[in-house]
């Protein structure tokens, strides 16, 4: 029996409010389905499963406050349906007259449906919200429960568009906001920070850019952010202290995922994943950008999306501060900032002139690596941005 366990969506997350089951028992999953919705400090994130099988019970209640590491549900890896045992209430003998059996019978049971609807807490919040009578919605959950989705599909049938205070950011940023405090002041508190700093020259990284795009569609040309991931991405190949956790000791990472800093428009940041950064070429990482920062815009994230980075960068993006220096995010050991690039003189091989320029810095954890170790980083990760071709 494998358990499912509640994710850890970041450092300061210790624990999610359950707000709806989207599998029953005896349903079939496999890797990146989603099993349920689970409500915390980074808005309403859907859970996924990544394991193959049945669901065989469900062990959480849908509005239960739930610690991280917490066994949900149990899925039967064989694929063979688990038996379920069928609850019937025992019932109490009472000496009627067969003519009013079935009279009371169907007042009993008339006024049992009038008093229990079965409704997630989020369909709940839903229809009350939208002024829609849950007592003419069938349901399609687990029991006939009603699902957010049979709420909004019975909105959609007045064509109208379904509110959720659930997706509403202002809360949502204030929550952020909070979490992002919690884990910053844990960084502060226990990781001994150095900083160093790099100026790096893009013009040719820039004319790459350019050029490439020029081949490109509109849809698919590239952003300077998809060349700075890969370029720290295929440098961390080299330099693997960088790309590990402080956990009782420093923990290498197999697997380099980049998290990238995404600013949300009603203010406060979060910090979604591109996974096996080192793997995937410009192309393919500028589409995970255009998937996923939306997303995170929208506060529509998955599980997946927020689990798992091993080093973080923040960009200031073009006509931005000239340097930016992250605090790292536990338990993460280092951050990579990319301050605004702007035209600046430069003397190459004795003659002055005019080049794109930016400051890259590198926060690292002392515990885990040295000034020396974070130097080298950044200039391999010069060489590779003077030859974007190679990347």
């Amino acid at each position: 029996m494998i358990e499912f366990l509640m994710p850890s969506l970041g450092a300061d997350m210790e624990a999610g409010t359950l707000v709806e089951w989207r599998k029953k028992p005896g349903d079939t999953v496999k890797r990146g389905d989603i099993i349920a919705e689970v409500e915390t400090q980074k808005g309403l994130i859907e859970i996924e499963v990544f394991d193959e099988g049945v669901i065989g019970e469900l062990l959480i209640k849908e509005g239960a406050k739930i610690p991280v590491g917490t066994v949900m549900a149990l899925i039967n890896p064989s694929g063979a349906t688990l038996e379920r045992k069928e609850i019937t209430p025992e019932q109490t003998a009472i000496v009627i007259q067969p003519t009013e059996e079935k009279i009371i019978e169907k007042v009993r049971e008339e006024k049992l449906e009038a008093r229990t609807i079965k409704a997630s807490p989020l369909a709940k919040r839903m229809a009350a919200e939208n002024k829609i009578d849950l007592s003419q919605i069938q349901g399609t959950g687990e029991e006939d429960a009603i699902t957010k989705g049979d709420v909004e599909n019975a909105n959609a049938q007045k064509g109208k568009k379904i509110t959720n205070s659930e997706e509403k950011n202002i809360p949502q940023v204030q929550a952020i906001r909070s979490a992002v405090a919690a884990a910053m002041s844990k960084s502060n508190r226990e990781i001994p920070h150095y900083y160093l700093e790099k100026r790096i020259d893009m013009t040719k990284a820039l004319a790459w850019l350019g050029e490439t795009n020029h081949k490109l569609p509109i849809q698919k040309r590239l952003l300077p952010a998809a060349l700075l991931i890969k370029s720290v991405a295929q440098s961390l190949v080299d330099f693997p202290n960088l790309n590990a956790t402080w956990d009782n000791g420093l923990q290498l990472k197999k697997e380099i995922n980049i998290g990238f800093v995404v600013s949300l428009r009603g203010g406060g940041i979060i910090i979604p994943t591109i996974h096996n950064a080192n793997l995937k070429n410009t192309s393919e990482i500028m589409e995970a950008l255009n998937d996923i920062i939306p997303r995170a815009r929208a506060m529509k994230l998955r599980s997946s999306d927020l689990s798992d980075s091993t080093i973080t960068i923040t960009s200031l993006g073009e006509g931005g501060a000239d340097v930016v220096f992250g605090v790292i995010y536990p338990p993460q050991v280092a951050i990579i900032g990319f301050g605004g690039s702007s035209q600046q003189a430069v003397v190459e091989n004795g003659m002055l002139g005019i080049r794109h320029v930016f400051t890259v810095t590198l926060a690292g954890d002392h515990r885990a690596t040295d000034g020396l170790t974070g130097s080298d980083f950044l200039v391999t990760l010069n060489k590779h941005l003077q030859n974007p071709e190679s990347l």
